[in-house]
């Protein structure tokens, strides 16, 4: 009895110091890190953090920054920042592109550049989000296969409009791609809004 009493005590404290420690940002993730100590059940940990927060020593609380359910909301926290500078540079390049002509220097500068972020990488980079929404790849990896990805999509777009009445000309390349690039910023900004819902709840040691 003393003995499993003891042994109790020692895995409360050690999670008390792991939160201090490490500061994990959920309750999920400081069960794993018990886990690597201790062969225990997911239930069983939370069993101890359950005791802690009973005895004040531990306290569990909402994210501070709680997600919005519903797609609308979520739209309008900072973690849909990076979906709306996609559409603002695939706006801003779409209308470039129709309202510059070619020989309209230095302002033509401007459509180069933003062109070559608008066909070398937003369409790789929405669909690679849309893939691994979560943190499952590191910058590099996400920036190169970003660019593969581009590079393979868009003259696959080119070959579909070749066989259409359009054909393969600024105007209906520069819609395809607008139109690829929104597409895969939706399906990436639902399933990053799906994944963050699954880690809402936090915590602050006591």
């Amino acid at each position: 009895m003393q003995k499993n009493q003891s042994k109790t005590e020692t895995i409360d404290q050690y999670i008390i110091e792991v939160t201090r420690k490490n500061n994990p940002e959920t309750v999920e993730k400081l069960i794993r890190l018990v886990q690597q100590r201790y062969h225990l059940s997911k239930r069983e940990v939370i069993e101890h953090i359950l005791h802690l927060q009973n005895q004040r020593k531990l306290v569990l609380k909402e994210h501070p920054d709680p997600l919005p359910r519903r797609l609308e909301g979520y739209l309008l926290t900072k973690h849909a920042t990076w979906y709306w500078t996609i559409i603002a540079l695939a706006a801003a390049t779409t209308t470039l592109v129709f309202t510059i002509p070619e020989n309209a220097y230095p302002t033509v500068y401007a459509r180069y550049v933003l062109g070559s972020i608008f066909v070398l990488w937003l369409p790789g980079y929405t669909l690679i989000k849309a893939l691994f929404p979560a943190k499952e790849l590191d910058n590099i990896e996400r920036a190169a296969l970003s660019i593969g990805m581009s590079l393979a999509i868009v003259p696959i777009a080119g070959l579909l409009l070749n066989y259409t009445p359009w054909g393969i000309r600024v105007t209906p390349v520069t819609i395809s791609l607008l139109a690829l690039t929104i597409t895969f910023a939706t399906a990436a900004i639902m399933r990053e809004r799906q994944a963050n819902l699954k880690e809402k709840m936090g915590y602050k040691p006591g």
